[in-house]
């Protein structure tokens, strides 16, 4: 299970060794807050996230990291401290003009199932065309720097190769399987004499399996199209349908459009297959105007079918370089929500310091004859940068409703960027 950490720690140690630049970033995080255990009696936590992003590079090569610490100051948790590997893999570009590859613990972006993987993703692009492909183990829960024990159970695969050989287009399709291994738990079950009895459940592993195509279309200041389509091997049906395009010859004016068909994404064997659901069709249209070098306005409208019912809702915004002011209304199926919020933040003394202030009031319910509600937050925070590479941020949250009523939380964070050259001449 240990030993492809053990030979990428072999392949890292001479990469480190021969750098020629060595850039990240460290953070350091203080947040803290107060929770309620009764109506009167409570405990404050100061949580603290101390985090690394480290890239060591030579030449064609690379060794990428992302780790984080976390524990409490003030109320320890049964799970602290807590150490996390987002990344930790080595990376080679460009190899032979045509291969890069990757190992080791890396991001997996895709639509159908995205989040982190043990493995190797092998990518070969020749002039406009492309073929991706990857296979590895699904990352333990909180990101411990374990492999999983049972790879025939636990993994995820998949493929895509995409073209842009005709001009203005790209196409592309993609396969994906992931598996998820599913763990055994004990409870209390009565047997046939109703006496209590300890029982091990054993579940059955859940797996997506899915096949997809996009195409698009884009020609610079005029109009870019965008539609893909996921299809469910497992459930073989379609699962997912959507075109999205804006349009823009018009000076100063955009227009926008999206459309798509999503039916409830399910793990196969999962029991939620089991029950009765329906699909939902989403479309929204909307408009935005330059004013002038300094202001947009926008507006969008959606509507979203289901079975027996829709749901509307309504978009309005202003933005300009001192911030934004956005109203959002929802009505129908899905609930009646009116929301404004504002945002604003400006830089002073040449990016030295920059205050920023937020505040947003909704009001909302779940049907027409449902009580209403109303919810207040506000925003204020300020970042200092007395150097290129170091900064500070301190933010502050408010927020006051009926189930959390004059909540308030702070948060203190420090970063530090570096990007060294070494000359090992």
């Amino acid at each position: 299970m240990k030993r492809l950490f053990i030979a990428l720690f072999f392949v890292f140690i001479p990469l480190v060794l021969n750098a020629q630049n060595i850039n990240g970033r460290l953070s350091s995080s203080f947040y803290t807050f107060e929770r309620f255990d009764a109506a009167t009696t409570s405990e404050t936590y100061l949580r603290t996230f101390q985090s690394i992003m480290l890239n060591v590079n030579e030449g064609q090569f690379s060794l990428r990291t992302r780790i984080n610490l976390e524990t409490d100051l003030m109320t320890s948790l049964d799970s602290d401290p807590r150490l996390r590997f987002y990344n930790l893999y080595f990376e080679g570009r460009n190899l032979f003009d045509i291969a890069t590859i990757k190992v080791g613990r890396q991001s997996l972006f895709n639509s159908v199932a995205g989040g982190l993987f043990d493995g190797v993703n092998l990518k070969f692009k020749y002039e406009d065309f492309a073929l991706t492909g990857f296979y590895g183990g699904n990352v333990p829960a909180y990101q411990k720097l374990e492999l999983t024990d049972s790879w025939e159970e636990d993994y995820v695969m998949g493929g895509k190769f995409e073209t842009t050989a005709l001009q203005n287009f790209r196409f592309a399709v993609s396969y994906i399987d992931k598996n998820f291994k599913a763990e055994n738990y004990s409870t209390l079950r009565l047997d046939e004499n109703l006496d209590p009895i300890n029982m091990e459940i054993r579940k059955k592993s859940n797996q997506y399996k899915f096949v997809s195509a996009e195409a698009s279309f884009a020609m610079a200041k005029f109009l870019n199209v965008f539609t893909r389509f996921d299809y469910d091997l497992n459930f073989r049906k379609a699962s997912k349908f959507e075109i999205s395009g804006r349009y823009e010859q018009i000076e100063n004016l955009g227009i926008n459009l999206y459309y798509n068909y999503r039916e409830p994404r399910i793990t196969y064997n999962s029991i939620f297959s089991v029950f009765n659901y329906g699909n939902t069709q989403e479309i929204e249209a909307g408009v935005d105007y330059k004013v002038n070098k300094l202001i947009t306005v926008s507006g969008k409208f959606g509507n979203v079918t289901f079975d027996d019912d829709n749901s509307q809702r309504l978009t309005l915004g202003l933005n300009s370089n001192l911030g934004s002011i956005n109203y959002r209304k929802t009505f129908g199926y899905a609930g009646e929500l009116d929301a404004v919020s504002l945002y604003t933040a400006h830089s002073f003394l040449s990016g030295f310091v920059t205050p920023s202030i937020g505040v947003s009031y909704t009001i909302y319910k779940l049907s027409p004859d449902a009580e209403e509600n109303s919810l207040m937050s506000l925003l204020a925070g300020i970042n200092v940068r007395p150097w290129r590479a170091l900064s500070f941020d301190i933010q502050t949250q408010y927020m006051n409703n009926k189930i959390y009523k004059n909540d308030f939380r702070a948060l203190l964070k420090i970063n530090y960027w570096f990007n060294t050259n070494l000359d090992l001449l």
